[in-house]
Order: C-alpha cells, then sequence, then structure tokens
C-alpha cells in the first residue's frame, strides 16, 4: 500500500486559542508539508481544491510546482481537481507544466463537488447539470493529456479542431476519478483511471460495494486487473496511546467536522451532528501507531487499498501539534502499513 499526506486546506481559528493563521502562512504551510512528506518517507502528497469559503486552496496546482523544487521523488497529485467546475483546456495546460517541472510526479483526482453549491454559483454555473458538466470535461482532459490534434463539441464548453495542449507532460499523468456513484465508477474504468474513495464520509464497509463495481466495470471493459488501483482518504491524528491521541483530537476534529456542514448544504440533506465514537468507529483514523495499523489492516482486508491518503491538517491545529502527529505515525506505524 502506498502512503501520502493529503490536506484539503482549511483556515480554522485553533480551537484553544481562537487565532487563525493568515492565509499567507496556511499556504507556506502546504509546502512545509510536502518537505516533511518527502523527508519521512511518504509516496504522495495530495492537496485539494475548493473556492468561495475557508477551504483557502483554490489553486493546488500553483502549489504543488512549489513543492515540486524542494522536493525530488515524492509523487504530486491532487486531493480533488474540479474538472466540473475548470476549463479542461486550461488544466491540462497547468499539471502538463508541473509535470515537466517536477520530472514527471504529477497525478490528478477528478471529484464533481456537488455538494458545495458556493462553487457552483461563484463560477455561473448550474448545480443541477453537475453530473453532465463533469462527465464531459474528464473525459475531454483525458484525451488532451494523452492525444494530439484533438477534435472536439460538447455541450459545456465550443468545441475546436485540431487542437494540441502544450507543453506536453513528460509521460502519461495518472488520472483518478472520485467515486461514490455507479456512473463515476463507470467512468473511471473507461478512462482506465484509478478509484478514489470519499472514504472520510463513511466506514469502510460501507464502500465495498463501489470497489466492487470498479472491478466488474474493469473487466467488462478488457483492462488487466493488474493495472486497477484503488485509493482511499482518511481523517488521521496519531499520538503515544489511544487514549491521549483520542483526547488531544477531539477539538481539532470537532471544530473541522461542525465547519465542513456549514458548506454541505444540498437540498434535502442533513448534515450528520458530529459524533465522535461513531466517528472513530469508522471513517476516521485515530489512535496509537500500532492501533493505527490494526485499523488499516481492516480498511486494506475490506477495500483492496492500493493507496491511502491520510488527512492530519485540520481544525485550526497547530504546526507542533500535526508534526508531532505525523512523525510518530511515519517512524512507528508507516513501515508496517507499507507491507500491507
Amino acid at each position: 500500500m502506498e502512503l501520502a499526506l493529503a490536506s484539503l486546506g482549511d483556515l480554522l481559528p485553533n480551537p484553544h486559542t481562537g487565532l487563525s493563521r493568515t492565509e499567507a502562512q496556511r499556504h507556506r504551510s502546504f509546502i512545509d508539508q510536502g518537505v516533511l512528506a518527502e523527508r519521512l518517507g511518504f509516496d504522495a502528497i495530495h492537496l485539494g481544491e475548493h473556492h468561495f469559503c475557508s477551504y483557502v486552496l483554490s489553486a493546488p496546482a500553483v502549489v504543488l510546482a512549489a513543492i515540486a523544487e524542494r522536493t525530488t521523488t515524492l509523487r504530486l497529485g491532487t486531493s480533488i481537481t474540479l474538472v466540473g467546475n475548470n476549463d479542461p483546456v486550461r488544466l491540462a495546460e497547468d499539471y502538463a507544466t508541473v509535470d515537466l517541472l517536477s520530472g514527471g510526479r504529477v497525478e490528478i483526482v477528478s471529484g464533481r463537488g456537488a455538494p458545495f453549491v458556493a462553487t457552483y454559483r461563484g463560477f455561473g454555473q448550474s448545480i443541477e447539470t453537475a453530473r453532465e458538466r463533469y462527465d464531459e470535461n474528464v473525459r475531454l482532459l483525458h484525451r488532451l493529456l494523452t492525444e494530439t490534434g484533438v477534435t472536439w463539441a460538447g455541450d459545456f464548453r465550443s468545441g475546436f479542431d485540431d487542437l494540441t495542449v502544450r507543453p506536453r507532460p513528460l509521460d502519461r499523468i495518472p488520472l483518478w476519478v472520485g467515486a461514490s456513484s455507479r456512473e463515476s465508477v463507470q467512468l473511471a474504468a473507461e478512462l482506465g483511471a484509478g478509484l478514489m474513495l470519499p472514504s472520510v464520509f463513511g466506514r469502510p464497509e460501507h464502500f465495498r460495494t463501489i470497489v466492487d463495481w470498479y472491478h466488474e466495470a474493469w473487466a467488462s471493459a478488457g483492462r488487466p486487473e493488474a493495472d486497477a488501483r484503488v485509493g482511499a482518504i482518511s481523517h488521521a491524528h496519531v499520538a503515544s496511546t489511544v487514549e491521549e491521541a483520542k483526547a488531544r483530537w477531539e477539538p481539532y476534529y470537532r471544530n473541522y467536522w461542525d465547519f465542513v456542514g456549514g458548506l454541505v448544504v444540498p437540498a434535502g440533506y442533513k448534515w450528520p451532528a458530529f459524533e465522535y465514537d461513531n466517528l472513530l468507529a469508522g471513517p476516521a483514523i485515530c489512535g496509537s501507531p500500532q492501533s493505527v495499523v490494526e485499523q488499516m489492516g481492516h480498511w486494506n482486508e475490506t477495500l483492496g487499498l492500493d493507496r491511502q491518503l491520510f488527512m492530519f491538517d485540520l481544525g485550526g491545529i497547530e504546526t507542533e501539534v500535526l508534526t508531532e502527529s505525523i512523525e510518530l505515525f511515519a517512524s512507528e506505524a508507516m513501515p508496517e502499513l507499507a507491507r500491507l
């Protein structure tokens, strides 16, 4: 199993002090985490994309380029690229550029971001057509990154003839499709993309059916099973003991959970209240290094994971606590997890 750090870039006040970092400090922290990830032996870092809210990380390609200049081997991925909201031509140019600058280390995790209605409003797009827009844009992005002389016509962007995006990526940029529906699973298999599960929202058993759909669709597309890839992401915290980890993390996780609940407001959906014990029993990975290994063993047994993203960086957690948790995880849990 490959192991990665992840951040979605929330800028929240520290729950103990009420103080927040500046946006400049927060962006510098993403780069510092990339450097730390490579030093500690992580395989990758994944950065999110949001707009018009206190998730302040809106330009992951720019930040990944900065990380590329301070690292040499770390894979540089997105936690989500909002392909449905962005122009696929511009996305292809941006990520191909970072791929060249980094020596071919870029990966893209595409996602719809449909619950975040403010993004669609801010870009002047209708959320009612989010599914159609996303599917069309992902297919176009894939073609632009893998083909030259592309001729294309669609419903949400003006068409073109014989278009070659430049620069060209150094090699084939790995594409992951974030999926919780059968439609997205079919899209991933069609494009030969990895499956990235939105696993911060449920226990591993909740996603088993999606993984089964993916392998079925992959086989139906005539693709070698060995090329299929499944990834997941978890909110995470590690301390010396289970009790210490749970007690220390609770105010940060509550802070973050309540923040997300204020953003995810699709019609007819009620964000669940913060129930710490339920979260710790399912989507969250929290505890001592050994208990984290045991939890991830269950995740891997249930889902057959190729890459796991760990999101330690949330809820206004201060740098000292964050770094201590990541370093303990890397030194005592990561060697065993890498063998799963």
